[in-house]
């Protein structure tokens, strides 16, 4: 298992996007407000995300 880090863009949940803010011993932290249709969603703008639940997508923004 990859485990990202801080800058990463990571993907999870049906296709959530966003970029690792703080990783923990589980999990990350993400910001979900890299994705463009951010506002649409109406999500919280960030979110945790335990580490066997993401891919990542990108290694630095």
């Amino acid at each position: 298992m990859n485990i990202a880090q801080v800058g990463n863009i990571i993907e999870f949940k049906n296709g959530l996007q966003g970029v690792v803010e703080k990783v923990n011993e589980n999990s990350v932290i993400v910001d979900l407000t890299y994705m463009e249709n951010f506002r649409e969603l109406d999500l919280e703008h960030k979110t945790v995300v335990n580490h066997k639940n993401y891919k990542i997508i990108s290694n630095s923004r």
